[in-house]
């Protein structure tokens, strides 16, 4: 059925695309003038009939970084499933959502229902038809027309700031108006199986005569996989509804029940509501969330969205917010297609992690506690590092002290740094890739948090086994075990060089994995002067990946415990042999010989590529294409980089074939579109590729000088001819960060032919 739904709406759904959006905004939503922030499409990435296929991203408003993101509502969100999808023919409210990826679950959000007649707070009950010709999406503001359930149409109008949502309804030919304020659910709770709920007790508090609906929801859906010593008991999302109109009457709803004229319940299924004088056509309300209490839910309105304060006003800070990143790139030479794709991209790259502090305060889900400094969440890491976090160590630099500071409070307060945060640890994918994150950060000159205890953390990572880890297999979210860190560590890998296959699961991606945050860590020493620990870290980060290493079959392959090879196709995480047998970034030269030199390794990449191997619609296989360039075949490279752009990229709603895993998809493309990525990011190197632009001039935050990267004829052009930085020429197809964050002129020569 859904199948059917979808093919028959997507002739006007992939309509959607580009640009045109932007034509119905408001022109009081379109301040400050930004023609970046007017090419950005929210709805690129939330198409298909498996959303998690096509980016699994929502249209939600916030400004970068936001703690929560505003989305309509179209179904019951939970792991593998989003809030909104385009397929939907119903809205059944607006959410304030904390699920920070498609695939992971939500944690305390908060649901604000408009209606108007009887009142309606079950999902079920709720849902209102509505025209998507209608639908608005923009970074900062959305709007949408609903058919009210009694009669008439309610306008929808949504914008927010980080921590608080600002909502208007303008009630036409309705019936009494209302709004639903929704505390707790049936929330799900698993990986997609639906059947598996829980009924958690929310608290609903209702002043009359402040005008607010406030209440906690303690739903944290992935509780079930974080480890057995932090279950985050006193967790809970915190909210407080406050209307610019007086209510009529009030209440509280249990399971649909309607409870009139109640001010206070604790219980399941729970929501409050007021409704409105019937003459009422416009409703404002501004929705303040927290992770501490309903006092600082309170405070967070005061200060980011104050009483008298506009929805205009809202929506333009946000705007201004965005604005004043996406508007650091100018590109020329571009489509219309291509920026829209370009600085969705650009959106997408700086929405997670998300800030969690509040007044310079944030709630630990490891000790159960409020704690002074910052916090962040929503932490994809097995994604990130590979270039996400190389963008943002560029673009929002005044945020790396406050995110390496938040992975070390979580250190200081659970033990490890995170892997996959999620309130807490998730113990989601492989590897300790904050290690990596942090050395990269140092390497690139990252100062203002605290270097020794952060050396401190990623040894303890590369040094210390995870609880029973002889006895634990650490299967992909397996359940009732303690933090996964690096599983293997004290049975095989410290020893030998790699986690065995027959003992613990996915170990050749570990054994990889591994290696990388230790070459990471060796990069860290090297900054600190710590001469022998670079040369420990160093030798395990370049030799152990070839421990695995099978001669006679010429692919990386898992070994069991005894050194016996577990055959080709054991041990991998979201990949396989031939993505694997490439993702050693840190030793390409060895890796080349290892296949016969750098022509034979050539002939290798054609016979991954060519024979349908390569599946950029997950994260391990990114950096590949650029391999050619490492081994003096950089055309190759620049014709998989613009293939890779046109096939995996586009400006519809399904225009991202894979996740966009916390920005890291996103990542790919704006690194490759400017000329270069960061094949090995820790070492601060980029490895340049094929710009697609004629122009693109960057300002980097805290540059004195922009950034100017030429390519006339890029559009049609492909191959790099030549290619200087500041009179220089580049050497080995490697730019540093230390070259491009002076600023200055990155110039290519393009040609039309291979050169």
């Amino acid at each position: 059925m859904l199948a059917d739904v979808f093919i028959s709406l997507l002739p006007f759904l992939l309509s959607t695309g580009g640009a045109a959006f932007a034509k119905a905004v408001p022109a009081a939503f379109r301040r400050p003038v930004s023609d970046a922030v007017d090419h950005v499409d929210p709805i690129i990435g939330n198409g298909g009939v498996i959303p998690s296929h096509t980016g699994g991203m929502i249209p939600s408003t916030a400004p970068p970084f936001a703690m929560t993101r505003w989305v309509a509502q179209t179904r019951q969100n939970y792991v593998s499933v989003p809030p909104y999808i385009l397929t939907d023919t119903s809205i059944h409210g607006f959410q304030g959502t904390h699920q920070p990826a498609i695939w992971m679950g939500e944690s305390g959000q908060v649901v604000v229902i408009p209606g108007a007649g009887d009142i309606k707070s079950n999902f079920e009950d709720r849902g209102m038809d509505f025209n998507k010709d209608t639908e608005v999406r923009t970074a900062s503001y959305y709007s949408v027309e609903l058919d009210a359930l009694e009669g008439g149409t309610i306008l929808a109008e949504q914008s927010a700031t980080s921590r608080v949502g600002h909502l208007r309804f303008t009630f036409q030919h309705t019936s009494t108006p209302y709004v639903v304020v929704e505390a707790t659910r049936a929330a799900v709770v698993g990986h997609t199986d639906t059947s598996n709920t829980t009924l958690h007790i929310g608290s609903i508090r209702i002043d009359p005569h402040t005008r607010e609906v406030c209440g906690s929801n303690p739903e944290r859906q992935d509780s079930i996989i974080g480890p057995l010593s932090t279950p985050a008991r006193g967790f809970s999302g915190y909210f407080c509804a406050r209307f610019a109109q007086p209510f009529a009457t009030w209440g509280v709803t249990t399971n649909g029940t309607i409870h009139d004229g109640v001010l206070r319940r604790d219980d399941r299924l729970l929501s409050g509501f007021a409704t409105f004088a019937p003459s009422t056509r416009v409703v404002d309300v501004r929705i303040g969330v927290s992770f501490i209490s309903i006092e600082q839910a309170r405070r967070n309105i005061d200060r980011e969205a104050p009483d008298g304060e506009t929805l205009e006003v809202t929506a333009q800070k946000t705007r201004a917010a965005w604005a004043e990143k996406l508007d650091r790139i100018r590109v020329e030479g571009a489509t219309e297609k291509q920026k829209t794709i370009f600085y969705t991209a650009f959106f997408y790259s700086l929405q997670y992690p998300y800030e969690t502090s509040e007044e310079g305060r944030y709630y630990s889900g490891f000790d159960d506690q409020v704690h002074e400094g910052e916090s962040y969440n929503g932490y994809s890491i097995w994604d990130t590092f590979r270039a996400e976090w190389a963008w943002l160590i560029l673009f929002a630099p005044e945020r790396m002290p406050g995110m390496i500071t938040s992975m070390l409070n979580d250190f200081k307060e659970g033990g490890w740094l995170p892997k996959w945060k999620n309130v807490i640890e998730t113990n989601i994918m492989v590897g300790t890739h904050a290690d990596s994150q942090i050395s990269e950060a140092v390497v690139k000159g990252v100062r203002g948090f605290d270097l020794e205890l952060a050396w401190q953390a990623v040894v303890k990572d590369a040094t210390v086994p995870p609880v029973n880890d002889s006895t634990t297999t650490y299967g992909d979210r397996q359940e009732d075990v303690d933090y996964e860190v690096r599983s293997g560590l004290s049975t095989v890998y410290a020893e030998k060089g790699w986690v065995a296959s027959d003992i613990h699961s996915e170990a050749g991606s570990c054994t990889l994995d591994y290696s990388y945050d230790d070459y990471a860590i060796s990069l860290f020493a090297d900054a600190l002067n710590k001469t022998e620990d670079a040369h420990f870290y160093r030798e395990r980060g370049l030799g152990n990946p070839f421990k695995i290493f099978n001669d006679e079959t010429g692919f990386m392959e898992a070994r069991n415990a005894n050194g016996s090879f577990a055959g080709p196709d054991a041990g991998w995480t979201e990949g396989d042999k031939w993505i694997y047998t490439f993702d050693v970034v840190q030793n390409i030269p060895e890796l080349a010989l290892r296949r016969g030199g750098n022509a034979s390794f050539v002939q290798f990449l054609d016979e991954h590529f060519d024979g349908g191997h390569n599946q950029h619609t997950n994260e391990p296989s990114h950096h590949i294409p650029y391999l050619y360039a490492m081994v003096d075949a950089a055309p190759k490279t620049q014709e998989r980089v613009r293939s890779i752009a046109v096939t995996d990229y586009d400006d519809t709603p399904t225009g991202l074939l894979g996740n966009e895993d916390c920005g890291q998809m996103s990542a790919w493309y704006l690194f490759s579109a400017l000329g270069f990525y960061p094949v090995d990011p820790a070492s601060g190197n980029y490895v340049i590729g094929s710009p697609f632009f004629d122009k693109a001039t960057v300002r980097l935050p805290g540059v004195a000088r922009p950034l100017v990267i030429s390519s006339p004829g890029a559009p049609s052009q492909i191959y790099v001819e030549n290619s200087v930085i500041n009179g220089g020429k580049i050497s080995n197809s490697v730019i540093t960060h230390t070259q491009l964050i002076r600023g200055g002129e990155l110039r290519f020569e393009m040609s039309s032919v291979p050169v």
